[in-house]
């Protein structure tokens, strides 16, 4: 489907250009020069500031350990399910699409969409309850802003400082993930208080458009892959999707296709079409909004009143009405509650287990670097590396330390 646009700033493809590729427009980030990384670095002689960005992320090893990061269902339950790895690359390449689409810079929405889920802890959501339970006395835990400490803090592969030294950019889209943040109590602006001393991230204002398609990538690539992997599951039916808001037009047509499609052919058929839909209602809704805004630079857009990319007023009641229907049918069903539970008494377990008073459970390095520290700090150091673990790792764990381990099946 291709999606044609005319909007400020975005003209078309560059005499000569390869198809697709389109003059960055005046309010991309890469319109302006970056405002820089807090260690100084030599800029890199053959990239970008945001190529760069997405390079260190795709290679730091928060990056590599979403390979065994539950999505909705464990990685043991069947090798086509998404993981958040896979959640990722595909969050990715909707974002790319989009960038493209508005003239903005696609490294650095790439970026973004790779690093968004870094700070996941195992079993997905349900590792976030139980983590955010147990740090209910020392400030909580919310996987946005571990991500944040993952680049900042976590990542320890450089000589000259710790984290990944990314460029403010990035930082600002990683930190307004979920839009602005005007409660100074959010855990995200409790963790950028350090950068901050550097350089303002200017939380209550919007992020660039980079992000906001990064944001919205996120929507596009779960709604869907959750629609096609609750049907691989048997969670959900395609009579029972045809029912649904959003995905149910396109369930019908292709059962109207021919009933008899093999069923593997008809999944994939309705969720690619879903991504469609919702990938040409951004680029409309936002070409709209740009023209109105008619921005002249990169603040223009983190100066508006509202969202510049975003979905149709009618499309965002759909994608509500299809979040509330997976959550009845796929995400509360029982079996996947069930599992989910066994998994919330792991972390539990485990974190009560790192938290004790000697860090006798934590592996060397990190005991060393728990002594002597006060229980704030120490809870939250046990949170650190328990947030770090693969799914996999974390059976493991529990099952070194405890006598037994719930089945997650």
């Amino acid at each position: 489907m291709a999606i044609q646009l005319e909007i400020a700033g975005v003209t078309g493809p560059d005499e000569g250009a390869p198809p697709g590729i389109r003059r960055p427009a005046p309010y991309a980030a890469s319109a302006v020069p970056s405002r820089g990384r807090h260690f100084e670095e030599p800029a890199c002689p053959t990239r970008s500031p945001f190529q760069r960005d997405r390079d260190r992320i795709l290679h730091s090893t928060a990056f590599r350990r979403l390979t065994y990061k539950t999505q909705v269902f464990l990685p043991h339950e069947g090798d086509h399910y998404r993981t958040r790895l896979t959640h990722s690359l595909e969050v990715a390449q909707i974002a790319r699409t989009i960038a493209r689409q508005l003239g903005l810079d696609e490294d650095l929405a790439e970026a973004l969409a790779l690093a968004h889920d870094l700070g996941h802890p195992p079993f997905g959501h349900a590792g976030e309850r139980a983590l955010d339970a147990a740090m209910g006395s020392f400030g909580g835990f919310d996987h946005n802003a571990q991500s944040l400490r993952a680049v900042t803090r976590l990542e320890r592969k450089y000589l000259d400082f710790d984290g990944l030294n990314l460029t403010w950019e990035t930082l600002e889209g990683l930190a307004k993930h979920n839009g602005p943040v005007g409660n100074a109590d959010d855990p995200v602006a409790k963790v950028v208080r350090n950068i901050e001393l550097w350089r303002p991230l200017e939380l209550t204002r919007w992020a660039s458009a980079e992000a906001q398609a990064a944001s919205l990538a996120d929507d596009i690539a779960y709604l869907s892959h959750d629609v096609d992997d609750g049907l691989r599951a048997g969670l959900l039916s395609m009579e029972g999707v045809a029912d649904a808001p959003l995905a149910g037009p396109i369930a019908r047509s292709v059962m109207d296709h021919g009933r008899s499609a093999e069923p593997q052919r008809a999944i994939y058929e309705v969720t690619r079409r879903m991504i469609t839909v919702m990938v040409a209602d951004v680029v409309r809704e936002s070409g709209t909004r740009v023209a109105a805004l008619n921005p002249g630079s990169p603040d223009d857009i983190r100066n508006a009143d509202d969202a510049v990319v975003a979905f149709s007023q009618a499309m965002s009641e759909d994608m509500t009405s299809l979040k509330a229907h997976l959550f009845a049918t796929v995400y509360h069903h029982p079996r996947v509650l069930r599992v989910m539970q066994g998994a919330e008494t792991i972390v539990r377990d485990l974190f009560e287990r790192y938290d004790a008073a000697d860090g006798a459970a934590l592996p060397d390095g990190w005991r060393a670097f728990a002594a002597g520290r006060e229980p704030r700090q120490r809870a939250r150091i046990a949170c650190d590396y328990l947030a770090g673990q693969t799914d996999r790792y974390a059976i493991a764990e529990h099952r070194r330390q405890f006598a037994a381990t719930p089945d997650l099946r």
